[in-house]
């Protein structure tokens, strides 16, 4: 198995290798990722629901060794990540790290969310500091009012 200090920094030169052929392969590639976790996940959020995504995200926050904060309410799923050990793994590299590394998260959760009937909104809020907000709303009229408040910038997968 391939301890997660190098998976993170290999996953970033492929980031970086997809980018230098055009970015539109990376796109595919991250949707590819999304067809593979939509096998996985899409079901489960679909049948659970948001409180189905919190405990996902719950045994993630522990397993991976992310800092951050989860919050479940009957309109959402927050989970507010003060510290992602992926891209902080990546900044301590003596390589570069991939300009979209953080967008990743959002290309294969995308077609997850989409696939269970649920509306994302990732704010990434920085691509140098590994810190980001992700909320997960069964309405989608609700996702569009939080992405509007927040003024998130585009992402590179759209």
């Amino acid at each position: 198995m391939i301890p997660s200090d190098h998976f993170v920094r290999f996953y970033n030169e492929v980031f970086k290798a997809l980018e230098e052929l055009g970015h539109e392969h990376l796109v595919a590639y991250w949707r590819e990722l999304g067809k593979l976790q939509v096998q996985e996940l899409a079901a489960r959020f679909r049948e659970g629901g948001l409180p189905a995504c919190h405990e996902y995200w719950q045994r993630i926050l522990e397993e991976e060794g992310c800092e951050g904060r989860l919050t479940l309410t009957d309109e959402y799923f927050e989970f507010r990540m003060t510290r992602c050990p992926s891209l902080a793994k990546v900044l301590d590299n003596d390589a570069a790290p991939c300009r979209w590394y953080c967008d990743h998260c959002m290309g294969w959760c995308e077609a997850v969310m989409q696939a269970a009937g649920l509306h994302m909104v990732l704010d990434v809020e920085s691509r140098t500091e590994p810190h980001c907000v992700m909320r997960v709303y069964r309405d989608p009229t609700l996702a569009e009012e939080y992405e509007r408040a927040a003024r998130l910038p585009s992402h590179p997968y759209a």
